[in-house]
């Protein structure tokens, strides 16, 4: 019971956590799918050669009961049975021949719209990858990485059926459908009418449908959304969920959450399958209203067999089309519901932005000034309060304090991963919001505490730095961080496959090429975030060695709590709830025996 209700209650937190995905209570929108269509129209002149087969696989096949209707009436001798036997096996070599012909027709319909429908996915794929690669922190903060995957990979390939199939689809019915429309109301006008009174009817009823069945495909779109974010946080906290022996309850989570997506796809389709039983409903009452009055205008002679059989040929095609449409309404259903998701990720706009008229950054000196920022996460709670800062090109800055006092802050605003609320960020006098963001970047080295290790090779690892670097440029950065002997201890050298986030290396190997890959872009300014935290006093002395090489002729931000780390550095600011509160090398703040004093003192304190 307790699992249960562990289990009940995570359900609910994370109904409150995944916000973004709450089904969006539009109505229905036309202009989203003239939106979806941009994405077909470069693909318009491959869609001529298909619907030019199209129009002639639709004409065969309604040319077919044409054939039938003269044959029967014209050729064969309803009395005795018989008739012009080269006539019937001339129409009959036509009839073939016209099979044949929709046959190849269809084939090559269905070939290249499954060609086109693949390439526009491939299209929109690849503009929210691209999207969501320009935008800011900020969008990623309230999103789950399961979130995004969602709308990148299921949202997108439920598209598939409509660009594959649906839009070509689409024109071929309704052509069919007109075609069927003319001849039976051509034919004999007040049959047609009688047999088409059903269709309003149907209409009618599947109307009171649309909305549900959209705002159910919209949920199951959200309830996948959340097991896939459930998914990728439950692996990546594999070692947590099982060292607080928290299975069982990760278990029962998910499998309400499973189930609770199971209760809402039977649902939605349900409701899209209903659309199947009406319309099969309404065909069996246009059928009975056919074969009815059609008798009785045979029996008045104002019909024929001929006409009957024709007819009754062309109502079996004259449902198809209306039973496809019903389908596509169904595609056009689950479609909107993605594509709004989708869409809602493209409109995202970046909290940091670039100019319209920014100007690349020149190569820097590497002075850096912070005047009088102030910085908050969320309103009305600032992280950073007045901060004013002055760095001189070439000097080391270490950055202390407790943890939440603002010191990754200073860091995000310096790469402008965030935007100040007041005040502004200088490099070289340049405020940074007037420069590209490449430009800005290229020039900023960034070594975090939290290394990401790519799946690949140890050297594509490091080159991540720099894309176009040597092999001998991969050695001498590795060499100058001391990771070449423990990289050509590996099975294969710098060609060793590492696994996805380097699990097959220890915190302090993966921490060493992440100071390989930043020394690599060979930056101006280097940011060192808790970068020495995970590796061992050995290790740590074999970098310190390096920093005094790599470091001279840089200006450096190094955030740590140890003290072999940031003693050395020109200028220490000890922060404390986003304010500075001293500032000084580390002989003068060992003085004042004020906040870094104490610091200090507690760290010996635990060694």
């Amino acid at each position: 019971m307790a699992t249960k209700a562990t289990a009940n209650e995570a359900v609910k937190r994370d109904r409150f956590v995944y916000t973004d995905d709450d089904v969006i209570e539009k109505s229905f929108n036309w202009q989203q799918m003239r939106r979806l269509y941009t994405y077909m129209k470069p693909h318009n002149r491959e869609l001529i050669p298909v619907l030019i087969m199209m129009m002639i696989g639709t004409l065969t096949r309604l040319g077919v009961p044409l054939l039938i209707y003269y044959a029967i009436d014209n050729v064969i001798n309803q009395k005795t049975g018989t008739g012009d036997t080269s006539t019937l096996w001339l129409l009959g070599a036509i009839m073939l021949g016209m099979y044949i012909i929709q046959l190849l027709a269809t084939q090559y319909r269905i070939k290249h719209t499954n060609i086109i429908g693949q390439k526009v996915l491939l299209s929109i794929r690849s503009h929210i990858f691209t999207h969501i690669q320009k935008l800011s922190f900020r969008f990623f903060d309230k999103r789950p990485a399961g979130s995004v995957l969602v709308r990148v990979t299921n949202d997108v390939n439920a598209l598939q059926d409509l660009f594959t199939n649906g839009v070509v689809n689409l024109l071929m019915d309704i052509i069919q459908l007109a075609g069927i429309i003319v001849i039976l109301l051509v034919i004999n006008f007040k049959l047609g009418l009688a047999v088409m009174i059903t269709v309003p009817l149907m209409f009618i009823i599947s109307t009171s449908l649309r909305k549900k069945i959209r705002f159910a495909w919209q949920e199951v779109r959200m309830k996948n959304s959340r097991i896939n974010s459930h998914l990728n946080e439950s692996i990546q906290g594999m070692k947590v969920t099982q060292a607080f022996v928290q299975e069982k309850n990760n278990i029962a989570f998910f499998e309400q959450m499973n189930a609770s997506n199971l209760k809402s796809w039977n649902r939605a389709s349900a409701m899209n399958q209903s659309f199947g039983p009406i319309i099969e409903v309404t065909a069996a009452l246009g059928t009975c209203i056919l074969y009815w009055y059609g008798s009785h205008l045979i029996s008045i002679g104002a019909f024929t067999i001929g006409l009957l059989v024709a007819y009754s040929t062309y109502m079996a095609h004259f449902w198809e089309p209306i039973n496809r449409l019903g389908q596509l309404y169904s595609q056009l259903l689950i479609a909107m519901a993605s594509s709004e998701r989708i869409f809602e990720f493209i409109d995202e706009q970046p909290t940091v932005e670039e100019k319209k008229d920014a100007k690349p950054l020149p190569q820097i000196r590497g002075d850096v000034s912070f005047d009088n920022i102030v910085f908050e996460y969320e309103p009305d709670r600032p992280a950073l309060k007045n901060i004013s800062i002055n760095v001189k090109a070439g000097q080391s800055i270490a950055l202390v304090g407790h943890t939440g006092s603002g010191k990754s802050t200073i860091i995000n605003l310096l790469c402008r991963f965030y935007d100040p609320v007041q005040g502004s960020v200088l490099i070289d006098g340049i405020d940074i919001r007037d420069v590209t963001l490449d430009s800005l970047r290229k020039q900023v080295g960034l070594v975090m505490q939290d290394t990401f290790i790519f799946s690949g090779t140890i050297r594509d690892n490091i080159r991540y730095g720099k894309l176009d670097a040597t092999h001998d440029e991969i050695v001498q950065v590795a060499k100058a961080v001391n990771a070449h002997d423990f990289i050509m201890s590996l099975p294969d050298g710098y060609d060793t496959q590492v696994e996805e986030r380097g699990n097959m290396l220890s915190m302090g190997q993966r921490q060493l090429l992440s100071f390989a890959r930043a020394l690599l872009s060979n930056p101006k300014i280097l940011i060192l975030d808790e970068a020495t935290a995970s590796i061992d006093t050995d290790t740590e002395l074999k970098i310190q060695e390096a920093l005094k090489v790599l470091l001279k002729g840089r200006t450096s931000f190094m955030i740590a709590h140890r003290l072999s780390t940031i003693r050395h550095a020109d200028d220490i600011i000890v922060l404390d709830h986003g304010q500075i509160v001293e500032q000084g090398n580390h002989e003068q703040l060992m003085e004042k025996q004020g906040v870094y004093h104490g610091l200090i003192k507690a760290q010996y304190r635990f060694l």
